[in-house]
């Protein structure tokens, strides 16, 4: 299995919506096109919200998964 090499991971959990979204936003505007910015979020809304937010922008939704209460997503900046 190929090794994944995030560039920059976001710690949203305990922040409620809209925060998680605002914050993978100013992530994307500082990283190169193409990086892997990971979101760990604990809102269980963020799991419709980052891929509408994804859609919306271009961006790519590489993953997204749960462990418990924690939601993992993967994004692939544009």
């Amino acid at each position: 299995m190929a090794t994944i090499a995030i560039s920059h991971t976001i710690d949203a959990r305990g922040l409620s919506c809209p925060m998680p979204i605002v914050k993978t936003a100013q992530a994307c505007r500082v990283v190169a096109a193409g990086s892997l910015v990971e979101l760990l979020a604990t809102d269980p809304g963020s799991t419709k919200d980052v891929a509408a937010w994804c859609r919306a922008t271009g961006n790519e939704l590489v993953e997204q998964s749960a462990d418990g209460a924690v939601y993992r997503f993967i994004i692939r900046r544009k």
